[in-house]
C-alpha cells in the first residue's frame, strides 16, 4: 500500500505592540513601529532576522526539491499580516514564495487574514477576515483555497459546520490523543455534523520531533538521524494511508537553527522518502481527494495544537488575556462604523493571537516555550502595553465621534 505525507508549514510573523506607554496615548496612534532600532519589539528588524534565517534558506531547499521531485508536495498557509511586512521590508521572501506555488505542487491554505481568534468573538469578523485572506492570496499568488485551518489550528466541531458551509472540502486540527481515544491520526475523518467536509489530523508526536526536539541534546532519541525517522515514519503509518506532518515554518532555521543540521536533515528525508515507489507526498487537497473518511470525529469542545492541555488557554487562560480580548471586541462595530482604514487596521492588527499568547502566565515547560516566543520581559508588560493601546483606539473613536466622522 502507498503511504503518503501531507507536509503542511505554517508561515506568520505578527506587528508586535511596541512600548506603548500611557503617555503615548492620545498623543502617537503608532503601536507598530519601535523608533528604537535595537528593540526587541522592532518588527522590520525581526522580520529581515527571521528572512535570513529561515523563510530565504529553506524556500531555497524547497525549490530545489520541488523541481528535482514532481512527485514532492508541500502545503503552506501564510497569514495577511506576513504577506503586508513581507511586502513593505523584504519583497524577496515574497517573491520567493511565489516560486514555489508556480510549480504547481504547492497548494495555499486559508485561513484568516490577522490570525486572529475572532470565531470564538465575533462570527462577522472572522468570517470577514477569511475573505480578506482569500482574496489576499488569489491577488499574491494567483489562486483560489479549498482547504481551511483557523488560527492555532483552533479546532471544534461547529467551526467543521462553518467551514462546510462556506464551501471548504477539508479542514485541519490536531490529532489529539483524547479525542482519537485510541484510533490513529493517519487517516481522513468526517467531522461530526457534517457531510461533505474532510478532516486532516496532525500526527503530533512525529511532527514535534522535528519542530520541537530535534535540536535538544536531552532526548534520548538525539541526534535524529534520516534513517531512524524514516523507520518512525514507516511504522507510523502502519494504522492508516497517511502522516500528517504539520509545522510551523520557522522550525527550519529560526526554531532549528541551521548549525543544528536542521536544512540537510529536511533535504535528506525528502529524498529518502521519496526513493521508493511505495511513498509519496500529497498537498492537503490531494490527501481530502485520494481517501474517503474512515469515520466521523467529534471535538466539541476546542482544540488547539499548542501546550500540554491542546486548549485555548495559551491565548485565554488567564484574567488578563480575558479583559484584553473583552475590551478589544467591545470597539468592533464603532470601529467598523469610522469606515476609517488605518484605524480599522489597527484595531485588526491587535486582533492577531500572539499579542493575547505574550500574556500567558503559565510556567514549567509550557512557559519556558511561552517565553521564547515573547518579546516582552514580562506577560505583565505585554499586557500594560497592549491595553495603552486599545485606550488609545478609544480616545480615536471619541475623535470621530467629536467631530461627525462617524458613519451609520
Amino acid at each position: 500500500m502507498n503511504k503518503a505525507i501531507t507536509l503542511y508549514l505554517h508561515v506568520h510573523q505578527p506587528y508586535r505592540v511596541r512600548d506603548y506607554t500611557v503617555f503615548d496615548t492620545a498623543v502617537s496612534h503608532n503601536y507598530f513601529v519601535a523608533p528604537d532600532p535595537l528593540s526587541n519589539r522592532n518588527n522590520e528588524k525581526i522580520f529581515r532576522k527571521v528572512a535570513e534565517k529561515s523563510y530565504l534558506p529553506m524556500n531555497a531547499v524547497l525549490l530545489e526539491l520541488l523541481e528535482k521531485h514532481p512527485d514532492f508536495k508541500v502545503s503552506l498557509s501564510i497569514t495577511g499580516v506576513f504577506i503586508d511586512q513581507a511586502l513593505e521590508w523584504a519583497p524577496e521572501v515574497l517573491d520567493s514564495f511565489k516560486k514555489l506555488v508556480a510549480t504547481g505542487q504547492v497548494e495555499i491554505v486559508a485561513e484568516t487574514y490577522y490570525h486572529s481568534l475572532a470565531f470564538f468573538f465575533s462570527r462577522s469578523e472572522f468570517e470577514a477576515q477569511v475573505r480578506l485572506h482569500q482574496q489576499k492570496i488569489k491577488e499574491i499568488f494567483g489562486c483560489d483555497t479549498s482547504v481551511f485551518r483557523n488560527t492555532e489550528l483552533a479546532y471544534n466541531d461547529a467551526l467543521a459546520a462553518w467551514a462546510e458551509k462556506a464551501g471548504f472540502k477539508g479542514i485541519l486540527a490536531e490529532g489529539w490523543d483524547p479525542v482519537l481515544d485510541g484510533r490513529t491520526p493517519n487517516k481522513v475523518y468526517r467531522p461530526a455534523g457534517t457531510t461533505d467536509i474532510g478532516l486532516l489530523l496532525k500526527n503530533y508526536r512525529l511532527s514535534d520531533d522535528i519542530a520541537f526536539r530535534f535540536s535538544n541534546r536531552q532526548w534520548q532519541e538525539w541526534p535524529l538521524t534520516t534513517d531512524k525517522y524514516i523507520e518512525w515514519l514507516t511504522n507510523g503509518a502502519e494504522d492508516g494511508e497517511l502522516i500528517n506532518l504539520f509545522m510551523d515554518y520557522e522550525t527550519f532555521g529560526e526554531h532549528q537553527w541551521a548549525d543544528t543540521g536542521i536544512f540537510d536533515f529536511f533535504e535528506s528525508f525528502v529524498e529518502q522518502w521519496l526513493s521508493s515507489d511505495q511513498r509519496s507526498f500529497l498537498t492537503v487537497s490531494e490527501a481530502i481527494d485520494n481517501n474517503r473518511p474512515s469515520a466521523e470525529v467529534s471535538m466539541p469542545q476546542t482544540v488547539t495544537w499548542a501546550d500540554a492541555e491542546r486548549d485555548l488557554t495559551a491565548w485565554l487562560g488567564n484574567d488578563m488575556q480575558h479583559e484584553a480580548m473583552r475590551h478589544l471586541y467591545a470597539l468592533e462595530r464603532d470601529v467598523l462604523r469610522t469606515q476609517d482604514a488605518t484605524l480599522i487596521e489597527d484595531w485588526r492588527r491587535l486582533q492577531t493571537s500572539d499579542h493575547a499568547y505574550y500574556m500567558c502566565t503559565k510556567w514549567f515547560t509550557d512557559g519556558d516555550v511561552h517565553a521564547y516566543f515573547s518579546p516582552y520581559d514580562s506577560p505583565y508588560d505585554a499586557f500594560l502595553y497592549y491595553m495603552n493601546a486599545i485606550r488609545d483606539v478609544r480616545w480615536r473613536l471619541y475623535a470621530h465621534h467629536q467631530t461627525g466622522g462617524l458613519h451609520g
